[in-house]
């Protein structure tokens, strides 16, 4: 199986064609196409000439029924960021349909269906955004000529408007459903030559619209991961091996069997090393009737483990290497200028290591999976982003082909890049292979915290010189922490260049000499990617020490900011990268430019909506920061109040994005409310800590996340209008709001941070 990091470059451009679905089609997709008109959007990979060179996506469908439903198949995974609501909503806007009759249904994992499913990467709205409007415009343009011919007027005298086509000049209206029979008549023209809706004229795209699932999700209705059951299902637990690449050596589950309700104790043959992004981890499991029958039988497990060659791993000594590591010359992977020069002709010198901590990701809901195997075929239900890599990984490893694995899409409660690996869905598929029972597994908050694909620590030293004209001459940032490639392949000990073009080697702003370097970090854990990925340490780095820039030159953080940015111009950073070129989220560069006019739009934006400059009481201070990410521009003020204690209270967050056509106003909100939170937790309690090999922390005793009270008490979302192509929502939230914390903790109360989670008693 492939593993695609959601960060690094594409290879292929992307352009897409509709089609009117075929019997084939009709058969492959069962019931969901019966009936009415179909068309399918099909995402295809194609050279710099445009030339098709392979399909990526065959089948998105969007089917109208002679009943006049809107009926679409959604082939994302919803995890509260509403892809199931936006992506829908682009088709039913440009259609012009009846909101209130349009049916989502939940596509299966198969990439011969429904091509590239991973959801992941903040990449949904922009790959799929112009291919669904014109799904949405070809369906429409079908329908109104056949209106047109049975009215005998011209077809640009009508239009749709909440599920009819309407003839302009007479008024008058058929539904959809009275128009399927004599659209599928009629030839499905060229996407280049169907003319979509003007901006003007949007119902939906660029409001507010709730989530389709949002009544079941309060009222208890929703299925998630956690919910799935199917007749017979049992239960297991699984003791894992404790450290990474372990394995198990023996057990004796004499006093487990003897729980009532205990069916069967199974061994898992785990990885070893590399562990992977797609094996399961060594251990031993309990399949039970219940659940807490499986728990208690696991804690009477009695397991001698081999623990393997990272028994010796210590997280607090590694954060100690790496600072005397940084402090040497690195691997230069950006290069301008002459910083040694730069550094020897400087009138100030700054210099500061940051570190951040290894973090969990801690969804709300834990990974879990169910499975059945029989007659050579399984079928799981899970919570997955990555259901085509799921069944994959099963079939290989059970030894079937991949079309003997059926993968169902729940709703997920929280993922943030955790539930994109496959490892919590292939216990339950051997389990139930070697049992011959249908088998959920279920994690515990335990197992989640111990065993995650954990975000790696960082230590990083940067070096900003002022020229005797109080000028930014020079840049140096040294770079060390895991890589997330060494989870697939133990000797990569530096950061690739996807990590590091997550804020690091794109570093925008002007200085005659900037030199980026990495040093060697090796993991002694399963690395993967969190929300925002590497963005959230180096955005903490980056945009702190500029506010020292800023205090160092005399000048106000925004002033600075901007004055640092230069001049309105797009940048691509290919001339000073050595080796490579920027990857750019996946994008072309030429598609997506960086630039500089809309990082200073949301700054500008933020600054005064925050009331920037405004006088604060003692010990309150506003705090600045702006980081793009994901595509998308986000600059972030936030207040903080620090009391006599060292309590800190957040009053108020602001966040300007230009994140480009704004899809849905509503989730784009939710998702900065909940990446704040989520950034919070990171600032302010959340850290991983090893000894032994071993996590320190088990549950959210140890592994903190932001409380209520704790919670930023206002959040402000402002959106930047835009006609530019949709950027990723998702991750970019995280990164700007703890270097903005930092900042504002420092103008309160004189404070500097370097290490996360903030300790301002250290």
């Amino acid at each position: 199986m492939k593993v695609i990091s959601p960060f690094e470059k594409n290879t292929d451009a992307v352009a897409s064609e509709i089609f009117r679905a075929s019997r084939r089609d009709f058969l492959k997709v069962g019931g969901l196409l019966a009936g009415g008109l179909v068309l399918g959007v099909s995402i295809f990979s194609c050279n710099e000439k445009g030339k098709k060179i392979a399909t990526l996506a065959p089948n998105v469908y969007l089917r109208i029924t002679s009943a006049g439903e809107v009926i679409i198949i959604a082939h994302r995974s919803e995890m509260g960021q509403g892809i199931r609501t936006s992506l829908p909503l682009v088709i039913a806007d440009e259609l012009g349909a009846d909101w209130s009759k349009v049916q989502i249904v939940q596509a299966e994992g198969d990439e011969k269906k429904y091509g590239n499913q991973n959801t992941d990467g903040s990449f949904s709205i922009r790959m799929f955004y112009k291919p669904m409007r014109e799904a949405g415009a070809i369906a429409k343009l079908l329908l109104m000529q056949a209106a047109a011919k049975k009215w005998q007027v011209p077809v640009e005298e009508c239009d749709t408007a909440n599920g009819q086509v309407v003839h302009k000049k007479s008024n008058k209206q058929l539904g959809f459903g009275e128009l399927v029979d004599a659209a599928n008549l009629l030839p499905v023209p060229l996407a280049a030559n169907v003319k979509l809706k003007d901006r003007s004229r949007f119902n939906m795209i660029g409001k507010a619209t709730p989530i389709v699932d949002l009544h079941d999700i309060v009222s208890g209705k929703a299925v998630f991961g956690i919910d799935a059951v199917t007749e017979g299902m049992k239960v297991a637990v699984i003791k894992r091996c404790p450290v990474v690449g372990g394995s198990v050596k023996s057990f004796n589950d004499t006093k487990a069997r003897s729980i009532p309700g205990v069916i069967k104790v199974i061994a898992i043959k785990g990885a070893g090393l590399p562990a992977t992004l797609t094996k399961p981890l060594s251990g031993v499991a309990v399949i039970a009737e219940n659940t807490w029958a499986a728990i208690k039988a696991r804690d009477l497990l009695e397991v001698q483990w081999d623990l393997g060659p990272n028994a010796t791993y210590d997280s607090a000594k590694q954060i100690e290497e790496l600072k005397l590591e940084v402090a040497k010359n690195g691997t230069v992977r950006r290069k301008r200028g002459d910083f040694n020069a730069a550094k020897s002709g400087a009138k100030k010198v700054i210099e500061h290591t940051y570190v951040a901590p290894h973090l969990a990701h801690a969804t709300l809901e834990p990974p879990c999976a169910l499975a059945v195997v029989k007659n050579g075929t399984c079928e799981v239900w899970a919570c997955t982003q990555n259901p085509q890599g799921a069944r994959d990984a099963i079939a290989e490893a059970l030894g079937f082909s991949a079309e003997k694995v059926k993968i169902n899409v729940t709703l997920l409660g929280g993922a943030f890049g955790r539930k994109s690996k496959p490892d919590f869905m292939l216990e339950a598929a051997i389990l139930a292979k070697e049992s011959g029972l249908p088998i959920k597994v279920q994690w515990t908050r335990e197992d989640d915290i111990h065993h995650d694909y954990h975000h790696a620590l960082s230590v990083q030293r940067i070096v900003a010189t002022i020229d005797h004209d109080n000028k930014l001459s020079g840049w140096n940032h040294h770079i060390a922490y895991p890589s997330i490639s060494a989870t697939e392949d133990t000797s990569v000990v530096q950061p690739s260049d996807g990590e590091l073009a997550l804020g690091a080697s794109d570093f925008p702003y002007n200085a005659p000499a900037i030199q980026i370097e990495t040093h060697d970090a090796k993991s002694h854990m399963r690395i993967g990617w969190l929300r925002s990925v590497r963005n959230i340490p180096q955005a903490f780095a980056i945009t702190t020490m500029l506010d020292e820039v800023a205090e160092a030159r005399g000048m106000d953080a925004v002033a600075n900011a901007i004055d640092l940015l230069g001049e309105d111009r797009n940048i691509t950073f290919n001339q000073e990268l050595v080796k490579t070129t920027y990857p750019n989220y996946g994008e072309d560069i030429a598609n997506y430019p960086w630039e500089i006019s809309r990082m200073k739009g949301v700054i500008q934006r933020v600054a005064k909506e925050s009331g920037w400059g405004k006088t604060m009481p003692k010990g309150s201070a506003l705090g600045f920061a702006a980081h793009r990410s994901f595509l998308t521009y986000v600059a972030c003020v936030v207040e903080v109040q620090v009391d006599a204690n060292n309590k800190i209270t957040i009053p108020s967050v602001h966040y300007a994005v230009d994140c480009g056509t704004a899809v849905n106003t509503d989730r784009i909100k939710s998702q900065f409310e909940g990446g704040a939170q989520f950034s919070a937790s990171f600032a302010l309690k959340s850290a991983i800590t090893l000894k032994n090999g071993q996590v320190e922390q088990n549950n959210f005793d140890g592994y903190q996340i932001i409380r209520m009270p704790e919670s930023p008490k206002e959040i402000h979302v402002h959106i930047i209008e835009s006609d530019a192509q949709p950027t990723g929502i998702g991750e970019p939230p995280v990164p700007p709001f703890t270097p903005a914390l930092c900042n504002a903790i420092y103008a309160a109360i004189g404070k500097r941070i370097y290490t996360l989670p903030i300790d301002l008693s250290a």
